[in-house]
C-alpha cells in the first residue's frame, strides 16, 4: 500500500515540527503548511490523503480551507484542530464536511487514532 500523505496546517512552527516528527515515525508521509493560503497551494499541486487543519490562522482560516476542499470536491479527509474550546466551531466544521475535530493541546496517540479512523471511512 502507498504511504498515507498527510498535510499538517498550523501557524505554530514548533508544534508543526513536533507533530511532523511523530507522524513520520509512524510511517506517514508528512508535509506542512504555515497557513490556509499555503495549504490551498499544496492542495493544487498534489494528492493528499488527510489534512490536519488548524482553525485559527492568518491569511485563510481552517474553515476557509475546508470550504475550498468541499467546493472542489477534493477527496482528502479533514481533521480540524483548534485551541478554542466550544462546540459551535466543532459543529460548524463538521456540518461543512470535516471528518473529525480535535481540541488542542491534543494527545499524539489520539491524533494517530483519529487519522486511522478517518482513513477507514468511505
Amino acid at each position: 500500500m502507498d504511504q498515507t500523505k498527510i498535510l499538517y496546517v498550523d501557524d505554530d512552527a514548533a508544534l508543526r515540527e513536533i507533530v511532523k516528527d511523530q507522524l513520520s515515525s509512524q510511517g506517514f508521509a508528512v508535509d506542512e503548511a504555515e497557513d490556509g493560503a499555503a495549504a490551498i497551494k499544496k492542495l493544487d499541486s498534489g494528492s493528499i490523503d488527510v489534512m490536519l487543519l488548524d482553525i485559527n490562522m492568518p491569511n485563510k482560516s481552517g474553515i476557509d480551507v475546508l470550504k475550498f476542499i468541499k467546493e472542489k470536491s477534493l477527496k482528502c479527509k479533514v481533521i480540524m484542530l483548534t485551541g478554542r474550546v466550544g462546540f459551535s466551531v466543532a459543529t460548524e466544521s463538521l456540518k461543512l464536511g470535516a471528518d473529525d475535530y480535535i481540541t488542542k493541546p491534543f494527545n499524539m496517540d489520539y491524533l494517530i487514532f483519529s487519522i486511522k479512523r478517518v482513513l477507514q471511512k468511505k
